[in-house]
């Protein structure tokens, strides 16, 4: 590759700006990761193994799914639904089992998917005596006893991970999170649903906090996954300040990932440990790891990957503040941010909730709903004050959609859960700690059998 092109600054901001779309083309893509567990031990299951994730993997083939391989292992599979549209079940590195799902016209469709991928993982998982939950942090089981899967990169930032913070490892073994992500239009629609969505990601921690129990006992925590990427790496993480700066914009964003240090590239199949080396570098070929190679474009859209923002920006914007939960949670995700970013009169009115929060509240409001969920304050107000008002701008924001779609059928039934949970001022954590305190009697089991899927 000595003799390949250097990438210039428009190929990073348009890795990026292609992403831009008309309103008429405009997806939801759902994400969301649980954690696998052995029926008759609940310890997460290793990949190989008679039960293990291998297992799971080749079970999920009779559905259609064709197998990915890295080497030797199969680590993920895909399929392509009836118009051609792409998903794929992929591995975190403990073994958490993820589905990405195919770029869909309505959170119905959502759902669908979700819930048929749910079934067919279920089919195979009762043949091999496993079971799935819906989670934000592994209640039971220390990091030494999560099974580490074979995938290279995994290897590369397991070792890069403690360098930089204490619970990276946490975020890599220990966390399941649900994820929406969102097209834009154009460059300013872009930074409008950047910065409003980035500035409400801690009302959605609250709303879906959903982890509050550490090696089978309460950790202190309502959403301890959140609470994780406050001590993961700073340089990759957090609430990013500049987004909320004028003149912000894509050209911003290449150069904050440009200052991100790298983890790795990817050769012959192989990755390269380049941890903490330069992307400035490595596109003037000047890394001592590969010399004389330039950075392609794969290498940048790989790094793009490696940033871990509340709000991500690659070709769509991915809202990353959720825990992992049941079904009706994932649906409610997408509606949510469907809702909420959409609909042009919802966006400015969520806008409206948020602009006078400066950049220390943001960052305050970020730590603070880890323990606090729907009681913390922003802006003189509680966090469930400002979950009720963005639940019923999404809820018309998704009646608008259905008004000006031509036929979509209302998705404002996926935000029911929400509401319930905002109007109460309880999150999903707390009843869960109800539980433990009382039916339960500090008999964690009864969480894998009661609220497995």
């Amino acid at each position: 590759m000595a003799d390949a092109e250097p990438l210039s600054r428009e190929d990073l901001i348009g890795a990026m700006s292609k992403g831009i779309k008309p309103r008429a083309e405009w997806r939801i893509g759902a994400e969301h990761e649980k954690f696998g567990f052995d029926r008759s031990t609940l310890r997460r299951p290793t990949y190989e193994g008679p039960n293990g994730i291998k297992a799971m993997l080749d079970g999920l083939t009779r559905f259609g799914w064709d197998k990915v391989y890295e080497g030797d292992n199969v680590i993920a599979l895909e399929r392509r639904n009836g118009e051609g549209l792409s998903s794929s079940i992929s591995l975190e590195p403990g073994g958490q089992f993820e589905l990405s799902g195919a770029p869909l016209k309505d959170v119905h469709e959502i759902c669908n998917e979700t819930g048929q991928h749910l079934m067919e993982v279920k089919q195979v998982a009762d043949q091999l005596n496993l079971g799935f939950l819906g989670a934000g942090f592994d209640p039971m089981w220390a990091r030494e006893d999560v099974p580490v899967m074979p995938k290279g990169r995994y290897g590369i930032m397991r070792a890069y991970m403690p360098k930089k913070g204490s619970l990276g490892l946490d975020m890599m073994l220990r966390t399941c999170t649900i994820q929406s992500n969102l097209d834009f239009e154009s460059e300013a629609d872009m930074v409008a649903k950047f910065r409003t969505s980035l500035a409400l990601q801690p009302i959605a921690t609250a709303l879906f906090a959903n982890s509050p129990f550490t090696e089978g006992k309460p950790n202190g925590f309502l959403t301890a996954r959140a609470n994780v990427w406050t001590d993961t790496d700073p340089d990759r993480t957090g609430m990013l300040d500049f987004v909320f700066q004028d003149g912000f914009g894509f050209e911003r964003y290449a150069d904050y990932a440009l200052d991100v240090p790298m983890y790795f590239a990817k050769r012959g199949g192989h990755y390269i440990d380049l941890s903490g080396r330069s992307f400035r570098k490595f596109m003037e070929g000047g890394l001592d790891d590969l010399p004389g190679e330039l950075a392609t474009l794969k290498d940048w859209n790989d790094h793009l990957t490696t940033l871990f923002p509340e709000v991500r920006l690659k070709a769509y914007l991915e809202m990353r503040g959720a825990d992992g939960g049941p079904w009706s949670r994932i649906c409610a995700l997408q509606a949510l941010w469907a809702g909420v970013l959409y609909d042009a009169p919802s966006l400015a009115a969520a806008w409206d909730l948020v602009k006078d929060w400066d950049i220390a509240d943001h960052e305050r409001l970020r730590r603070d709903v880890t323990r606090l969920g729907l009681k913390a304050e922003v802006g003189g107000r509680t966090v469930r004050d400002v979950a009720v008002d963005m639940v019923e701008i999404a809820k018309q924001g998704l009646k608008n959609r259905a008004r000006f779609s031509g036929g979509m059928v209302d998705e404002r039934g996926y935000l029911s859960e929400l509401e319930d949970i905002a109007d109460s001022g309880i999150t999903p954590a707390e009843r869960l700690l109800e539980l433990y305190h009382g039916e339960w009697q500090g008999d964690l089991t009864r969480l894998y059998r009661d609220f497995a899927y």
